[in-house]
């Protein structure tokens, strides 16, 4: 027996693409249906939404890790770990927290010194782009918007990554506000801050 997970449910795509990049595709058995990169992962069942699963189908596929993001997927978690899954779930908000959970996810399939390389370039370009970006002038605002209805501003990851590419956020208050309910805007707040 594997002392690492070779049959592992993603219940979001971040996880999926994650593991295809690393090389370890092949671990992956089921995914979100809003899974789309990359495209031989659309090949393998679709097994959940974002806040709904297919329990049975998850059960059938025998995983011996469920992954999952967000505390929206809480009450999936609970329900596959009544049903005698090996669940973690992510929470992260931040680009550090998203580097964090790439090194785990890495680590989890025995690849963490790739993780690390990975990492380690991905670090060194958003460096160079932060340093290319931060003598701007003329800074664009930038709205972002996560959900239509209701209108959801972005997530601080997000808003994090605008900055990074020299843009401001137009809701920066909103932007570390970790739940989505936290960051709805009234229709004309998009228009009224970019002015």
């Amino acid at each position: 027996m594997s002392r690492y997970p070779t049959r592992i449910v993603c219940l979001t795509e971040e996880t999926t693409e994650t593991l295809y990049l690393l090389g370890e595709g092949d671990r992956v058995v089921g995914v979100s249906g809003y899974t789309v990169r990359p495209p031989e992962a659309r090949r393998k069942p679709r097994v959940s939404a974002f806040i709904s699963a297919k329990f049975d189908q998850i059960d059938a596929l025998k995983p011996d890790l469920v992954l999952g993001f967000s505390d929206l997927q809480a009450d999936l978690a609970s329900t596959l770990v009544k049903r005698g899954h090996t669940v973690v779930v992510f929470n992260q908000r931040s680009v550090d927290d998203i580097c964090s959970v790439l090194f785990q996810v890495a680590a989890m399939v025995d690849q963490a010194d790739a993780g690390k390389k990975w990492l380690d370039q991905m670090q060194a370009e958003i460096q160079r782009i932060k340093h290319t970006t931060q003598g701007w002038r003329r800074r664009p605002k930038v709205y972002f918007e996560e959900w239509d209805e209701p209108r959801i501003s972005a997530i601080r990851w997000v808003s994090e990554l605008m900055a990074i590419a020299g843009g401001d956020d137009v809701f920066p208050e909103l932007a570390c506000q970790p739940m989505g309910k936290d960051r709805i805007l009234a229709d004309d707040g998009p228009i009224l801050r970019a002015a």
